[in-house]
């Protein structure tokens, strides 16, 4: 088995795990951080009612010319949180998706955190 294909069970396999314990509701939502390469995807999920509520983005126009960086993932965190408090959601359960709670995740939710949202 490749180096590759060993990693993307490893993280399949800590993504499935942490999922079954982490469950948003529409007052407390599961916000969900997906980091690939290129770009950076933040999403707030009602999982009761299968919706998003409040998305973000490197993909959208306001934040495209942020990379995938430390600094960068803080300013996506920042106005994913004013998104949130503007649809009057405050408190959330966070959902690293498998990826280790360091670097680039890590400063997503301190991002969100210093908009004003608590985890």
């Amino acid at each position: 088995m490749s180096r590759v294909i060993a990693k993307n069970k490893r993280l399949a396999r800590r993504k499935f795990h942490i999922r079954k314990s982490i469950f948003g509701t529409a007052e407390k939502p599961r916000m969900s951080v997906y980091r690939s390469n290129q770009h950076m995807y933040v999403q707030v999920i009602d999982d009761n009612a299968g919706h998003t509520l409040v998305s973000a983005s490197t993909m959208e126009a306001e934040l495209k010319g942020l990379k995938n960086t430390v600094a960068d993932a803080e300013k996506l965190g920042e106005a994913v949180g004013k998104k949130m408090l503007e649809k009057n959601i405050d408190t959330c359960v966070f959902d690293r998706n498998g990826r280790l709670y360091h670097g680039v995740v890590k400063s997503i939710a301190d991002g969100a955190r210093k908009a004003g949202v608590k985890f």
